[in-house]
């Protein structure tokens, strides 16, 4: 049954302006360090971040509930598939089927909240 459908689209050069070196507090704010480490290992990690912000707001969206940027994580299976981790929601039986895409310039996600 889907309980919910979320998307979001992000302009990548927002990101690209405060850069990681500079606004580190920032990035700190809304995203995990394992997110973080995945971002930073591109030569341009600016549209990788901004994919993940729109996957956070697109379950945000999805869900209906307000939570936490960090409580949320977006990250990649062993075969390169992005995954959604909640903190506090490991125990419900929900899933997240999460397409995520981004150019140089932008970002989106689409995201669908199915109980199990």
């Amino acid at each position: 049954m889907i309980l919910g459908v979320g998307t979001d689209i992000e302009d990548v050069d927002r990101f690209r302006k405060l850069t990681y070196r500079k606004r580190k507090d920032f990035y700190d704010k809304i995203f995990t360090k394992r997110e973080i480490k995945y971002c930073l290992q591109y030569n341009d990690p600016y549209p990788h971040f901004a994919v993940r912000f729109s996957a956070k707001e697109a379950i945000i969206k999805a869900l209906g509930v307000q939570i936490g940027f960090r409580d949320i994580e977006v990250l990649h299976d062993k075969g390169g598939a992005p995954k959604i981790f909640i903190k506090g929601y490991k125990k419900s039986k929900l899933e997240y089927l999460v397409s995520l895409s981004h150019t140089r310039k932008m970002a989106l996600s689409i995201v669908i909240a199915v109980s199990l």
